[in-house]
């Protein structure tokens, strides 16, 4: 034990950004100085589904005839997306955020990106550069969203989508296909799925907590697994969606509903029957906790979990659990309905 604590203590030593391996080989150059902007002081920002949110973008000093650009990196296609473009006196917006995005500009130095009614695919990164001629300089920040990330799978079965059709399938459940950074982070808070899956840059990967026989092996470490790049047409596979906090409220119907009464149910109160993406961002961010099976818009049923418990699938983690894609004609659940 003593001498696992010493290798761990040896590796967190020659790991430290003080340690040789992270310092610049000779002859090297250093990366430039920012000359005009202000490194950000927090490069991610944090924020939820329908908040607003500021990406600060300070100068020092302005230069002459200089113009601040804003664009925001797509990982799907690794393109840079203009955003807006300033000269300080004057600014015009460009692409789908334009309705939605405006320059701070508390005082003159300040080229801040405020962002309103922020929507999932707003995450990611973005730049701001400052174009001035042979001294372009730019700070690049992270937008993050709170939210959660599910796996998904058609009524037909596993591995059917190809990416294309994994990336509607996601948007239909009122979510989007998860990042690798937000794949990764549900894998450190216990995501555990055996089913390859779809994200958004085009790759397959899946997360294991667990180790055993289908799905690796046993003697694999945990992690999140993955297949690589794939082809987006011909391969497929499972979704792993993203979806963040609600502006909105999921309630459940009792009730012995077939799932077109279970729709109509819902529409009496004037909501609409609940997407997975609605029922998994009840579940983590209001906390609902329900043992009765609802139906959902996309013909399954299921329940969301927050304190598990003997009676209510037994499982020892919470979790939204599902009873699949019962027959639609079946009387036996309620219904879980959203009202905007």
């Amino acid at each position: 034990m003593h001498r696992l604590f010493l290798l761990s203590c040896l590796w967190l030593l020659a790991a430290s950004p003080t340690s040789s391996i992270f310092q610049r080989p000779t002859g090297t150059p250093a990366p430039p100085r920012l000359q005009y902007l202000l490194e950000p002081l927090h490069p991610t920002v944090h924020t939820q589904r329908g908040a607003t949110a500021t990406l600060p973008c300070v100068l020092r000093a302005l230069p002459h005839n200089y113009r601040v650009k804003w664009s925001k990196v797509e990982p799907a296609n690794y393109r840079e997306n203009i955003i807006i473009i300033t000269n300080g006196l004057y600014h015009k917006n460009y692409g789908p955020l334009s309705p939605r995005v405006r320059l701070r500009h508390s005082h003159r130095y300040d080229a801040s990106l405020t962002i309103t009614d922020v929507a999932l695919e707003d995450e990611g990164r973005y730049r701001c550069q400052l174009v001035n001629g042979l001294e372009d300089e730019s700070v690049s920040l992270t937008l993050h969203l709170e939210g959660v990330v599910f796996p998904y799978q058609p009524s037909n079965g596993r591995y059917k989508f190809n990416y294309h059709e994994a990336k509607r399938a996601c948007e239909q459940q009122d979510s989007r296909l998860a990042t690798y950074q937000q794949l990764y982070k549900a894998w450190t808070e216990g995501l555990d799925w055996c089913n390859a899956g779809w994200i958004l840059d085009g790759t397959v990967h899946y997360p294991i907590i667990n180790s055993r026989e289908p799905c690796g092996g046993r003697l694999l470490l945990p992690g999140v697994r993955t297949y690589g790049a794939r082809d987006k047409q011909k391969d497929r596979f499972d979704a792993f969606c993203f979806t963040s906090a609600l502006q909105g409220q999921v309630y459940f119907i009792r009730g012995h509903l077939n799932f077109k009464e279970a729709g109509q149910a819902c529409r009496n109160h004037g909501a609409t029957i609940a997407k997975v993406g609605q029922l998994y961002s009840a579940w983590k961010f209001s906390q609902l906790d329900r043992c009765d099976g609802g139906w959902l818009a996309d013909g399954s049923v299921r329940y969301p979990i927050a304190t598990p418990r003997e009676r209510c699938g037994g499982l020892p983690d919470p979790g939204v659990r599902s009873f699949g894609f019962p027959s639609k004609e079946l009387r036996t659940y309620g219904t879980y309905c959203f009202m905007g």
